[in-house]
């Protein structure tokens, strides 16, 4: 005889784990099933971006980071040290702190809130039951009224480039290095790739960066990505665009990797090499034939905009449905579709999800591109204001970049912001507000903001798409 639940989540990664507590929270019947363990048999929760994902690499950055500040910036400040150096071990060992910190929270707040785990490998048959087999083979048999499916996504593979996760490595592998490579290889020059160029680079890796498209970022402003470009390269990383890998041989200490640029063949020898040219949904034996969830060919499971699939009562969020694969898209999903099967019909602003690259500085952005209005043929007006004119970011020694504002030219409402720069993650979220309110440019140029802060450069911004910036002279007018 099965188990029933009012609701049954498959996955306990940031979409699947905030679902299941806000289920909970709304009184609902709510057990979790996850796969991952500890080798004990004990679950692990947080999913990809808890455990190999989003904060260990954020971790990793944040020590690099530092190092890479001690040895070339704290001069500056008349801060002397001799000689710097790197534990890498010791690093590892904070990054792995952090994680157990965190998903081991996961699993307290699951408890508190009165969730039911449930360990094996979910899925989901007709009628909405669920199959849980565990590691010894047993299958248990969950029924509910709503079944959420959260199985997350996994690293691409490609052909030229197997991974042996000793020397050609996944994002996973690459959060696991032993020690610095003299000349690391990564394919692919997406968020991942620069993330984890961006790591091992300040630590003193030689970083080369084969991107197969002829653009860099073309998913963020051109303004943006030509400023990030020029940055990257400032701090040493190789970006080679329109450069194809075509094949790799893996050979004693290292890797042979070969590329196709201007129609030619060139070779280059790596220690190491990551694989980073994106993710895919993780939904192979997710569910049955029968169970009426349909998905495209790519592995995307079929949903509309408030995350219902096409088997009744069945619902699915985070990566494995159409969108960016963001952490807190999918959380968000999480809390929409426990709104709605309580009874409450919210709705997700996907206009207003930002999406962010942790390299230093940080990029980061929320709506519309100017190239996508143009596009759209939609009449805009745009300004922007650099951090070399920012009285805090010059006391900070973090001058590059500039926050950028994108408002429709009739209304005034602001349609899309973009930022690299210092804390520029946290300033595009100050957009995120405005937008989600309906917000205009004016709005901001009437608010005070606080000084001397990164904010002003919001500010600035603002004024900037009116010709009125204070701090830095305006175009002329025609």
């Amino acid at each position: 005889m099965s188990e029933a639940y009012d609701v049954v989540v498959i996955g306990s990664g940031p979409a699947g784990y905030v679902c299941a507590i806000k289920c909970a929270q709304l009184g609902l019947q709510t057990a979790i099933v996850e796969s991952w363990t500890d080798g004990k048999g004990k679950p692990v929760f947080g999913g990809t971006c808890l455990n190999v994902g989003c904060i260990p690499s954020k971790a990793l950055l944040d020590s690099s980071h530092k190092f890479a500040e001690a040895r070339d910036h704290f001069g500056d400040h008349g801060i002397g040290i001799k000689s710097q150096s790197i534990d890498v071990s010791s690093m590892l060992a904070r990054k792995n702190k952090i994680v157990s910190q965190l998903t081991g929270g996961v699993s307290s707040l699951l408890q508190h809130n009165g969730v039911t785990v449930v360990q094996g490998r979910g899925q989901l048959k007709a009628g909405r039951s669920v199959a849980v087999t565990d590691e010894s083979g047993a299958v248990k048999e969950l029924s509910a009224t709503n079944v959420v499916l959260a199985s997350g996504s996994e690293p691409i593979n490609i052909p030229p480039a197997p991974v042996d996760n000793d020397v050609i490595v996944d994002s996973t592998g690459a959060l696991e290095f032993d020690e610095v490579p003299e000349r690391l290889g990564v394919i692919g020059a997406g968020v991942i790739g620069l993330e984890l160029g961006s790591v091992w680079g300040r630590l003193g890796a030689e970083v080369v960066l084969f991107e197969a498209l002829d653009s860099f970022l073309p998913m963020m402003d051109a303004q943006v990505s030509k400023e990030a470009a020029k940055v990257f390269k400032k701090q040493g990383l190789d970006i080679k665009l329109g450069a194809r890998v075509v094949k790799t041989e893996v050979k004693k200490g290292g890797v042979t990797v070969t590329y196709s640029e201007k129609g030619e063949e060139v070779t280059a020898e790596f220690d190491r090499l990551i694989v980073a040219v994106g993710r895919k949904p993780r939904t192979q034996d997710l569910f049955t034939e029968d169970s009426g969830v349909t998905m495209d060919e790519r592995g995307f499971v079929f949903v509309n905009d408030s995350c219902v699939t096409e088997a009744p009562g069945v619902w699915a969020i985070g990566d494995i449905v159409r969108g960016p694969m963001l952490a807190h898209k999918g959380s968000e999903e999480g809390v929409m579709v426990a709104e709605r099967i309580h009874g409450k019909p919210v709705q997700l602003n996907y206009d207003c999800v930002p999406s962010i690259i942790y390299t230093h500085p940080e990029i980061a952005a929320v709506g519309k591109t100017e190239q996508e209005l143009k596009a759209e043929g939609v009449d805009y007006k745009a300004g922007s204001f650099p951090f070399a004119a920012i009285g805090r970011a010059l006391a900070s020694g973090e001058t590059d970049g500039f926050v950028k504002i994108i408002a429709d030219a009739k209304t005034d409402r602001v349609l899309g912001a973009h930022a690299i720069g210092p804390a520029a993650a946290d300033l595009v979220q100050q957009m995120v507000i405005t937008m989600e309110f309906g917000g205009s440019a004016e709005d901001l140029q009437l608010m005070v903001f606080g000084h001397p802060t990164m904010s002003e450069a919001v500010h600035e911004a603002a004024l900037a798409v009116d010709n009125m910036a204070i701090h830095m002279p305006n175009r002329k007018k025609r």
